[in-house]
């Protein structure tokens, strides 16, 4: 298998939905920060060595009203509701999504990869279903890391300090407070949850670039999670 395109910007992702992906969930909220290699190879540091947010980052956060109702606990961990989103005349996943999703990418210098923690069984696979069904695509060349993996991984490779735990002791939360000896701010918001995956990348931006280079998976090799109902064509 031929090693993936070395990428240029990493766009870092998250989703908040209506429900884990036995409902067949939709996106109510999107939020990607795209930063350009340069800015993750030298990381700035403040005083206490701890890795600060490049000051050259592109940010889109966008919330959207699903038509298939939250569960119950979706709702209480995210903050979202139907109701609210309608309240607020929120549209749904549609085709001006996908174009604002494609103007913030085509800015960025490819190729891309979009990182996601957990991303290959949640973020990818779901994101994959909505543009699926508008007849959307991402640039080809467009590749993907899951840090969840990745820093398994590496701390397996490497016989890091912290031993694996499971899923749990590899959740954004148990990172940054491992990391950073802190709490993250704005948890299970799209937008504090990726601030969050970006500074745990920063802590081992050089391993993960590394692991990125060689490991990456393209985007065209990520399946959607569900067959999604027909939809109105991006073209349309």
């Amino acid at each position: 298998m031929s090693e993936p395109p070395r990428a240029e910007t990493f766009v870092f992702l998250d989703l908040e939905a209506t429900g884990l992906p036995n409902v067949d969930p939709e996106i109510a909220e999107i939020s990607l920060f795209a930063v350009h290699r340069s800015s993750l190879e030298n990381p700035e540091r403040d005083e206490s060595g701890t890795p600060m947010l490049p000051r050259i980052l592109d940010k889109l956060t966008l919330c959207m009203c699903p038509e298939r109702p939250f569960t119950a606990k979706a709702s209480e961990i995210t903050g979202l509701s139907s109701e609210g989103l309608a309240q607020c005349r929120k549209a749904g996943f549609d085709s001006a999504v996908v174009r604002t999703l494609q103007a913030f990418l085509s800015r960025q210098e490819g190729p891309i990869c979009l990182v996601a923690h957990n991303g290959f069984d949640y973020d990818f696979p779901l994101l994959c279903t909505e543009l699926q069904r508008l007849g959307a695509h991402l640039p080809r060349d467009t590749v993907c890391l899951d840090t969840l993996p990745a820093l398994r991984g590496l701390d397996r490779a490497h016989s890091h300090s912290t031993r694996a735990q499971g899923r749990k002791g590899y959740s954004l939360g148990s990172l940054f407070h491992r990391y950073f000896n802190a709490e993250p701010n704005a948890a299970h918001s799209a937008e504090g949850d990726v601030h969050t995956l970006l500074l745990i990348f920063l802590h081992r931006a050089a391993e993960l670039l590394a692991w990125a280079d060689e490991q990456a998976r393209s985007w065209a090799h990520i399946e959607p999670m569900y067959t999604p109902p027909d939809g109105s064509s991006i073209e349309a």
